[in-house]
């Protein structure tokens, strides 16, 4: 169900202010109208909740399956808090569709697990334009904003895990 913050998934006073993370974000360029909107509403979110300009290195593959190894490269060269992976997959008449999620969702949670890095799912998986339209910036808001706040509440949640192990004492 949507909240009344945009129409998101959550609510916005629940998004924590970040201003010490760097993230990545790649960004699938089939379906460009919708994967850069999204796109754009991720970076705007992530400068509201005070990561800076600088702090945000985006990066585009050409298509939704390149973004787990494109993640992974990221990962790798850079020195990031957090990876977000754009990407929109419409249903066709095959299922092809299913086998591209299934692989970019599977692939985006292994690289998470075993870097020990959130790195976000922000692929949209509609059955028609019109569903993709309404979920980058239409009538059910813009789910790259709801990437952005995914990704800050896994760093700050890796933050104070972090902050937590470093004041005990014993096991």
């Amino acid at each position: 169900m949507s909240s009344i913050d945009k129409n998101l998934s959550i609510s916005i006073s629940e998004i924590p202010t970040i201003t010490n993370a760097k993230i990545g974000i790649v960004t699938a360029e089939w379906n460009h109208e919708i994967t850069s909107s999204m796109h754009q509403a991720c970076i705007s979110e992530l400068m509201r909740y005070g990561i800076a300009i600088e702090d945000i290195h985006s990066v585009t593959v050409p298509g939704t399956f390149e973004l787990p190894s494109a993640a992974k490269l990221l990962l790798s060269n850079e020195k990031l808090d957090a990876v977000i992976c754009i990407g929109c997959v419409i249903k066709g008449e095959t299922k092809h569709d299913e086998y591209i999620s299934n692989a970019v969702a599977n692939g985006i949670m292994q690289l998470s697990v075993v870097s020990g890095k959130p790195v976000i799912f922000g692929v949209l998986t509609p059955n028609n334009m019109e569903q993709a339209l309404d979920r980058a910036g239409g009538k059910h808001g813009n789910k790259g904003i709801e990437a952005a706040h995914t990704a800050l509440k896994m760093i700050r949640l890796s933050q104070d895990i972090k902050n937590t192990q470093k004041h005990r004492i014993g096991y």
